[in-house]
């Protein structure tokens, strides 16, 4: 089987590549495609030597799968143009809204992978909704969610490779005591944190407290509320949730761990003492999604709070991207 990655050379396209080596996925081709500007570049998978193409020159009848991981614009004037003679699973933004167009987390709703075949597009959901979805699906499942409360906060990655060279050297900066300037950012990011992340909409919220109150509710369930506050942070790599859960039923703390203990991609790690959760640091490069500090809100009937960590590199873009080619694989792409 032949893939493509569009954006090989950017921060999800190596760790695509990376994931696909560990899994060692059946590739017989993988050809790695980005801007002219990086045409020529040497990157390895599997020991051996890739030249990267010009993504312009190639021909995507020629491969199976065509991961894309080079943003919104990119996506806007090639996943279509890929989608005319190959699958396209995009990290973008791009597509999430779209109706027609599947927004797949697979341990949450791999069965909506058959809609496939209305685009040839399938949108990868956003890194912060990503673990939210996977350990939220098994308790509403069990108790039914009324309503979601997420604050988030998130590593400068999710911003690009630039924001974590800010990051860096504002820190560097700081210590030297020099003037520190924000170009990736509204305000100076070390040893700070920042409620906005992305552009403010009418209604006060950014536009990514939007997307995540848009598509936990395309991803889980329509009917549930959700409100929530994004929050940068000066952490490198994976994104944080504090999640307030209401349920419409009334839940048990133990069946609720038990439950999570149990279900694909989560892993909790809840002891109540010093050191009994999980951070950021241990959640890199990491593929589970990991579930901390889970109580009882005692303000509130059948609510709880629980601690969400995930790398947002890896299971909130790459991984998920290569889960939801694996399902495609395993059902023979849906008779496509």
């Amino acid at each position: 089987m032949n893939i493509a990655i569009v954006g090989a050379t950017g921060n999800v396209g190596r760790k695509i590549i990376e994931i696909l080596e560990k899994k060692q996925i059946n590739i017989e081709n993988l050809f790695l495609l980005a801007s002219k500007n990086s045409e020529g570049k040497k990157i390895n998978y599997n020991g051996k030597e890739h030249t990267v193409t010009n993504l312009e020159k190639f021909d995507f009848s020629s491969v199976k799968i065509a991961f894309f991981a080079a943003g919104s614009e990119v996506a806007e004037k090639w996943a279509h143009v890929a989608a005319d003679k190959t699958i396209v699973i995009d990290n973008s933004k791009y597509f999430r809204k779209d109706p027609d167009i599947p927004l797949i987390v697979p341990e949450v709703n791999s069965k909506k992978l058959s809609d496939v075949k209305n685009k040839n597009i399938i949108a990868n959901a956003n890194c912060s909704v990503i673990p939210v979805v996977v350990a939220l699906k098994p308790l509403h499942d069990l108790y039914n969610i009324n309503r979601i409360v997420a604050s988030t906060y998130q590593s400068v990655s999710g911003a690009g490779k630039s924001a974590m060279d800010e990051l860096l050297s504002q820190t560097e900066d700081y210590f030297q005591n020099k003037e520190i300037d924000s170009k990736n950012f509204t305000k100076q990011i070390a040893f700070n944190a920042i409620p906005h992340i992305d552009s403010f909409l009418e209604n006060g919220y950014t536009k990514e407290e939007q997307k995540t109150t848009d598509e936990i509710k395309k991803i889980l369930d329509k009917k549930i509320k959700v409100t929530s506050t994004c929050v940068r942070i000066p952490v490198l790599v994976s994104h944080c949730i504090s999640a307030n859960v209401e349920f419409n039923k009334k839940c048990d703390l133990d069946e609720i761990r038990k439950v999570l203990s149990t279900s694909p991609g989560c892993k909790v790690i809840d002891e109540h003492q010093d050191g009994g959760y999980i951070t950021p640091v241990e959640a890199e490069d990491k593929f589970e999604t990991f579930i901390s500090r889970i109580r009882l809100d005692e303000s509130r009937e059948n609510t709880i709070n629980l601690w969400i960590v995930s790398d947002n590199l890896v299971k909130g873009a790459a991984l998920n991207a290569v889960q939801i080619a694996e399902s495609l694989i395993t059902n023979d792409f849906y008779g496509r």
